[in-house]
Order: C-alpha cells, then sequence, then structure tokens
C-alpha cells in the first residue's frame, strides 16, 4: 500500500506564459505557490479475489477488466506511460473540488505517477516527476494546460518558475523571511464563487488567441519580475503586491471574454470596494476561487461582505508530492496477482 499526498496551488504571475505555444517562441515565467490543501492518492496492487482486473474509486467507481477499458483519462494515461499491468486498486480523495483553478487534475496527475513509481519501487525526483506529468497531460492526453501547475505540485513552496525557448524548466524557491511570509499569508483571502469549469476549454481559446494577446502577454510576463522584486525587497510594501495583483487581472480579463463573466466581475467589485487592494480568479478562469489581497484590518469588514462565498484559509506549503505512506505488498500476493494476470491474458 502506498499514499501519497500532493499539494494544491494558486499562482500569482505569469500564467498564460507556461503554456508550450507562448514559452517555446518567448520563453515564459511564472510565480506562484504550493498551499496546504491536498490531494491523497492511495494505491495497491488488487487482491487477486474479484471478478475484475483493476479499481479505480473518485467521484466514480470503476471496476475493469483491462487498462483500455478504464475511463479516467490521467489514470489510463498514467498506466500506460509507466507500463503497469497489473492489477491496482486507486483511491482519490481531495479536500477541495476539481475544476475550481488550483490545478487540482495536475496534481491528481502528479500525485498518481509519484505513487506507480513507488509501487515499482522508484523515487522519482522532484523535476522528473513534474516532467513526466507535463508528458502525460500535454503529449499523451493532448491537454490544453500549461506547465506550471505541474511543477508546482511536485516542488511544493513558494517558486518563480521559467521556461525556456528549449523547453527547459528552471525553479528557484524565493528567499524570504518567515516574518515576511507570515504577512503576507495573512493578506491573501481564498473566495469559492461556486462555479465550477472546465479548464482545458478556456484554455483552447486563450491559446487561440495568444498571437492577438502579445502585448498582455508580456506585460504579464514582465509583473513576475516586479512581484518577485516586491516580495524579496524587505523594505518594499507588500501592499504592491496586492495592487499589482489587480494589474494583472485586468491584463488577464483582455486573453479571452471566456475568463471572467458578470458574476464574477461583481463578486470582484465588491471585494474591491470592502478593502482589497486586488485579487484574480485563478486558473483559466470561468469559475472557481478568487484570491483577494486584503490588508489586515480591512478584513473583518471584508469577510462581512462576502459572508455569503465559502472562504478558505491557507497557508503556503513547503513540501511538494510526497510518499506519506509506503508498505511493500506481501511477496505471496505479488504472486496471486501475476498468476491472475496470466489468467487475464489467457481469457484473451
Amino acid at each position: 500500500m502506498i499514499i501519497t499526498r500532493t499539494p494544491f496551488r494558486v499562482s500569482f504571475f505569469g500564467g498564460g506564459t507556461d503554456y508550450p505555444v507562448w514559452y517555446r517562441e518567448h520563453g515564459g515565467a511564472v510565480l506562484g505557490a504550493a498551499i496546504d490543501k491536498y490531494c491523497y492518492i492511495s494505491l495497491r496492487h488488487l487482491p487477486p479475489f474479484f471478478d475484475h482486473h483493476s479499481r479505480i474509486i473518485y467521484s466514480k467507481i470503476e471496476n475493469v477488466s483491462r487498462n483500455d477499458e478504464i475511463q479516467h483519462p490521467a489514470v489510463r494515461a498514467c498506466l500506460q506511460y509507466l507500463e503497469v499491468s497489473e492489477g491496482v486498486e486507486i483511491h482519490h480523495d481531495a479536500d477541495l473540488p476539481a475544476r475550481t483553478g488550483l490545478g487540482t487534475s495536475s496534481s491528481f496527475t502528479v500525485g498518481l505517477l509519484n505513487a506507480l513509481y513507488g509501487l515499482k519501487g522508484k523515487l522519482r525526483d522532484r523535476h522528473r516527476l513534474a516532467e513526466d506529468a507535463i508528458h502525460v497531460e500535454q503529449q499523451m492526453l493532448h491537454e490544453n494546460v500549461g506547465a506550471q501547475d505541474q511543477v508546482l505540485a511536485a516542488y511544493g513552496g513558494l517558486n518563480l518558475v521559467r521556461f525556456s525557448p528549449q523547453g527547459s524548466i528552471e525553479v528557484t524557491p524565493l528567499m524570504i523571511s518567515s516574518q515576511r511570509l507570515q504577512r503576507l499569508e495573512k493578506q491573501l483571502c481564498l473566495y469559492f464563487t461556486g462555479f465550477s469549469r472546465f479548464a482545458s476549454d478556456i484554455a483552447q481559446h486563450q491559446i487561440q488567441n495568444t498571437p492577438k494577446r502579445q502585448a498582455e502577454l508580456s506585460e504579464m510576463r514582465a509583473l513576475v519580475d516586479e512581484a518577485v522584486e516586491i516580495l524579496t525587497g524587505e523594505q518594499r510594501s507588500l501592499e504592491e503586491f496586492g495592487r499589482l495583483l489587480d494589474r494583472t487581472w485586468q491584463l488577464k480579463r483582455r486573453l479571452t471574454e471566456k475568463i471572467s463573466s458578470p458574476e464574477i466581475d461583481e463578486i470582484y467589485a465588491r471585494g474591491l470596494a470592502a478593502g482589497a487592494l486586488g485579487g484574480k480568479l485563478l486558473g483559466a478562469g470561468g469559475g472557481g476561487f478568487l484570491l483577494f489581497f486584503v490588508p489586515e484590518e480591512c478584513q473583518p469588514h471584508f469577510r462581512q461582505e462576502l459572508r455569503r462565498l465559502l472562504w478558505v484559509p491557507f497557508r503556503i506549503a513547503t513540501t511538494g508530492s510526497q510518499v506519506v505512506f509506503y508498505e511493500p505488498s506481501d511477496p505471496f500476493a505479488g504472486e496471486l496477482t501475476r498468476q491472475r494476470a496470466q489468467v487475464y491474458t489467457q481469457g484473451a
């Protein structure tokens, strides 16, 4: 039995420049952080006393005779990528819902790959784990996803992530004092809008619009460097960071008309009127979570004004995807699994 814990993420600046269609030509950069809300994957060889070959449990329950029958695309692709033919049982649990802008699908892929490597008795370093997840999502599943979510899920922490035109990825943890980091955390307020969406659909429109939005994306990339200077410059006010979030949100809204909506705009305007200095919708857009920067003295009034929305307190997670439980398989169970695989092969 193996259990992995993989964090979700918040993206502050540079989202959109982590799509290959952009960074393969211009280079890209993202400032983001893993948060202490997690995806949990438990994995084991399925005992051989069942009619099915594998069992996958998430929002659905799948009992399948072959891997190619698995409906969950990431599970099917990860098993194919790591050439796992034995019967397995996979359970997925999460602290927060999917399709809400927190990189949940990439956290799932990273966590599942980490668990599958453990099942094979292998340990994959953070960088290679992120690259594997990017390959599965972009090359095998052909999802319209960037490359920041997988990196932040694998690494954890608060990071500057650079993407070169040659395809290499450089991860630089931000070196700021614990006191300054705590002040930042206390002024970041995460609210669920109540709307969920399929990020890939919205991202497709953004990708199609990329050639027409070079000015916006170039400025969004430049804001990454400015935000890093604010956070690492101890003499700089963190309020500058909040106001910069508003600037990047105004730019992001112009990438495609599908990113925001009248309902989201109304919530955002209400947040600013209640004391927030800035904020942004997380992820590809269309719904999910809104992140606000709210000075501490304004937060009681702010929370009262947004009381009808779900507030989710969080802190920055210092660790990325981890194996939190590992118990090697019983050799006898492994032999039974091999016997069962032979039966399925002979009967196919």
